[in-house]
């Protein structure tokens, strides 16, 4: 087999390099989506609000007991 020259290796090794950048680039935008509280909020507001309420109401729960008698 024949060697490629040195230009062409020089080309795919920026074409390679470009193509590494570009899959990074996209790697981080997916992970900023994400990671991005507001937006999960957004897509999951109805778990969100449950958990929350759960929350609340079993912190209600437990103080009101702290003065309550039985």
């Amino acid at each position: 087999m024949g060697e490629l020259p040195s230009y062409d290796l020089e080309l795919r090794a920026a074409d390679e390099r470009k193509r590494l950048h570009d899959v990074v680039a996209e790697f981080r935008n997916r992970v900023h989506e994400n990671l991005d509280l507001k937006n999960q909020l957004r897509e999951h507001l109805r778990l969100a609000s449950t958990a929350a309420a759960v929350v609340a109401l079993g912190l209600g729960y437990s103080l009101a007991g702290l003065f309550v008698r039985h």
